[in-house]
């Protein structure tokens, strides 16, 4: 694939997401093509991010598996919130931070302690 299209696997759901670059911001949440906005607005998964997708916390942190290399480097803010983060790991990014070039795809694994399961739609 080319770079403007992609594949994001969120794990463990093994729900695979084709990316189209031309469609972003997928929704309001995060930066712009985001981890974050992907998860939200195509796949329709709730990772929980408590701030809103603004760096000031760290309840959005996945771990890239794959494909970690073609996303943006992380800032001194992103890493400050990812010091607080559990399981943190040297591929942790915060979701609503983390944005892939798509040069590559990428496998993101979502902690267990971060999946929000309670709720019935994003918020």
């Amino acid at each position: 694939m080319g770079a403007d299209k992609f594949k994001v696997t969120f794990l463990p759901q093994n729900r695979t997401v084709d990316i189209d670059k031309s469609k972003i911001p997928f929704g309001r949440t995060g930066l712009p093509g985001s981890v974050l906005d992907i998860a939200l607005g195509v796949a329709k998964i709730d990772i929980e991010h408590t701030c809103g997708g603004v760096a000031a916390c760290s309840t959005c942190h996945v771990i890239v598996e794959q494909g970690l290399e073609t996303c943006n480097e992380a800032s001194d803010q992103e890493l400050d919130q990812l010091d607080n983060a559990p399981d943190n790991t040297l591929k942790s990014r915060l979701g609503c931070q983390c944005v892939p070039s798509g040069q590559k795809d990428l496998i993101v694994r979502i902690p267990d302690w971060n999946r929000n399961l309670v709720k019935e739609t994003p918020h």
